[in-house]
């Protein structure tokens, strides 16, 4: 390398570098309320994370459900808080920031309690116990809130953010839930030691009755954080810096927008056409149910077929009454939808990995620590999201997504060459690298794109594909772990290779449907930083 080659490396890293203090500057000096949404955010991650760690456990040996209603009770809450998303996203538009995350924590913390008190009085036990239903109630209202409080704090990220801090507030918040998920399996563990005698079978609900003190503090933490006043002074504050760094042009625009009577509500859905196709759904449904009954003749398929056309019937005539839907942007459907596959990912770290640990490194550390192996992704979640966010702040939003999915889905292949502790942790390292490039991002690209007034509602269709991810994931994943990597002692063949090449190749499917469809999509990319 020359000398003028050296120096100009040189002054390419010292430029890096003083952006990426400079951006950090920037966020550490924002409004008090970005705080009240950030600092919660952290111990709700801890709750959260803390509670699918444990929920299968107490289902089994409190509640004594068997395996598999226990996994129906998990896909119920994971799903769940994902639709929930779908139907509560647009009340925080409605009803402030402030007020929907406070209240969103406020449910949570009585959800909690309840299902600790499911596990603290002796109410019985099995399916239909009142231990079951007490659970089940807690569980519903936990779900509920959540669909309102996710879609609440990532508006509050843009409500209480500028151009130049918005990049790094996504991915922080991003990356603060993923820290309090590292942290969960502390307190739990300790939790239940400490207090399996006061609390037989097994102290997980001392952990519960712990989980929902934390949310209460979370909830009164951001009380005390986003005062009306201070939510008020944030918003005029990010409102003046916005225009300072905005061109003239832009500025305009916005008072124009501004200055722009509001749109007019959508015509209403005629209400007997909607209960129609409803109610034709809900007899798909009985025709899937009655379909594998011997004593009913349908072929499986049909009915499949007719649950099909009916659920789709429901939404066209939804959508076609609503000209101003998300739905009916045929960009941001597709940018949704073709982020599944890589998305199936995610689901693998706790539908796969977990077990993938146990059992091909049977008899090995990594087997008999699998727990702290399979939590190693958050923490780098938690350093990397803000560091890499700094560096790619001024990026195209689309160039990003496209080589973040790369990154995360490429390294999948390294584990399609057979057990290997060294590959194992390559791959979470390289995964963990390519989803902090592209998720905070299309977090923000969702809510930059929403128009005013709707952050909410776009935050919480955006989760929509995420639902569907954990159900399809979770249709297939428990019989290729039976099939690829079954449990030890049953004398049978494991290929744990051809399961992650399997998975590896349906994962590469998101980062060439977004390569393939670049030019369309950039006609629609109104922000591109």
């Amino acid at each position: 390398m020359s000398d003028k080659q050296a120096a100009g490396l040189a002054a390419a890293v010292k430029n890096t570098l003083d952006e990426l203090g400079r951006t950090f500057a920037a966020f550490l000096r924002a409004p008090r309320a970005l705080w009240g949404v950030n600092i919660p955010y952290v111990f709700e991650g801890l709750v959260y994370f803390g509670i699918l760690t444990i929920l299968g456990k107490f289902c089994s040996e409190n509640v004594a459900l068997n395996d598999i209603h226990s996994g129906w009770v998990y896909g119920g809450v994971t799903g769940g808080i994902t639709f929930a998303m779908l139907l509560f996203g647009g009340v925080s538009d409605r009803i402030g920031v402030r007020v929907s995350l406070a209240l969103a924590l406020a449910v949570m913390m009585l959800g909690r309690v309840l299902v600790a008190l499911s596990g603290t009085l002796a109410l019985g036990s099995g399916m239909g116990s009142p231990m079951f239903f007490l659970m089940a109630f807690g569980l519903l209202l936990m779900v509920a809130a959540y669909g309102l409080y996710m879609p609440a704090a990532y508006a509050g990220v843009k409500r209480y953010t500028n151009p130049q801090t918005s990049a790094v507030a996504y991915a922080v918040i991003y990356g603060l839930m993923n820290l309090g998920a590292f942290f969960s399996g502390f307190v739990s563990s300790n939790a239940r030691h400490a207090f399996v005698a006061q609390f037989p079978p097994n102290g997980l609900a001392a952990v519960f009755w712990i989980y929902a003190a934390i949310t209460l503090f979370g909830s009164l933490l951001t009380l005390r954080l986003i005062t009306r006043r201070v939510d008020r002074q944030a918003v005029e504050r990010v409102a003046r810096e916005t225009r300072a760094m905005s061109t003239p042009e832009q500025n305009l625009a916005a008072d124009a927008r501004a200055a722009a009577p509001a749109a007019p509500m959508g015509p209403r859905i005629p209400l007997l056409p909607f209960l129609g196709w409803i109610a034709l759904a809900l007899g798909g449904v009985a025709l899937v149910v009655l379909s594998r009954s011997r004593r009913f003749p349908l072929p499986a398929a049909a009915a499949y077929v007719l649950l099909a056309l009916a659920v789709l019937g429901a939404v066209w005539e939804f959508l076609r009454r609503r000209p101003d839907h998300p739905f009916r942007d045929g960009r941001f459907v597709f940018f949704i939808f073709i982020l599944i596959p890589v998305q199936t990912l995610f689901a693998h770290n706790w539908l796969t990995i977990p077990y993938y640990l146990d059992r091909a490194f049977a008899g090995t550390g990594v087997s008999r620590y699998f727990e702290v192996f399979s939590n190693l992704n958050p923490l780098l979640i938690f350093v990397l999201s803000p560091l890499i966010a700094a560096l790619t702040a001024r990026s195209n939003v689309y160039r990003m997504m496209i080589a973040g999915t790369f990154v995360m889905a490429l390294p999948t292949f390294l584990l399609a060459l057979g057990p290997n502790v060294y590959l194992f942790l390559l791959y979470i390292l390289l995964m963990s690298v390519g989803e902090a490039m592209w998720q905070p991002r299309f977090l923000q690209w969702v809510a930059e794109i929403a128009p005013e007034g709707k952050t909410g509602l776009y935050m919480g269709i955006g989760q929509f594909p995420w639902f569907l991810t954990k159900l399809l994931t979770s249709l297939y994943s428990g019989a290729v772990i039976a099939r690829y990597c079954p449990k030890p002692g049953l004398g049978l063949a494991m290929n744990t290779g051809a399961m992650w090449l399997m998975y590896a190749f349906i994962a590469m499917i998101s980062p060439i449907a977004l390569v393939l469809a670049r030019s369309w999509m950039a006609k629609g990319m109104t922000r591109q930083g």
